[in-house]
């Protein structure tokens, strides 16, 4: 019997037009800006304004990720995220944005929620965000080449 190499090959990343993003965001301007950077990285989305929306889109869209923003309105990201958890949506992966300063210990107890997969603070750059939801779902982005940061910290000067 010949020793064959056995090891599996890196698993091929996924195509982001086969994926959906669910964007949740209780200020619209935010939504067309998120939902702009998304849709540029390949991405499909539906959107969300509120916490009972969302919780109602998820279930109906079965989004691949959710990029939830953590302060809403009426029902807020903890407890949307609380409600995702106790239907089929309980394994659909969420990305927590928040533009309000939490506490390291709160912080660790939102990321240890079994749905939460990242945490981000805005204001969010817009490749952080690609590159955080492509890592998530293990998806090819549009460019691998692009430059990632043109700002003056870039390096580019």
């Amino acid at each position: 019997m010949s020793e064959e190499n056995t090891e599996e090959a890196p698993p091929e990343l996924g195509d982001p037009a086969n994926k959906t993003i669910l964007i949740v965001d209780d200020d619209e301007s935010i939504l067309d800006l998120m939902e702009h950077i998304i849709k540029k990285e390949g991405f499909k989305v539906e959107r969300a304004e509120d916490g009972q929306q969302a919780v109602q889109k998820a279930g109906s869209v079965q989004p691949d990720l959710i990029v939830l923003d953590f302060m809403l309105p009426g029902l807020g990201g903890f407890e949307v995220i609380r409600e995702l958890q106790g239907s089929e949506t309980g394994t659909i992966p969420i990305l927590v944005i928040t533009g309000r300063r939490i506490d390291r210990q709160t912080i660790e107890m939102i990321k240890q929620e079994s749905n939460v997969k990242e945490y981000i603070e805005k204001p969010v750059r817009p490749a952080a965000l690609g590159w955080t939801i492509h890592r998530i779902l293990k998806t090819r982005p549009p460019d691998m080449n692009r430059i990632v940061d043109r700002g003056p910290a870039g390096g580019g000067w």
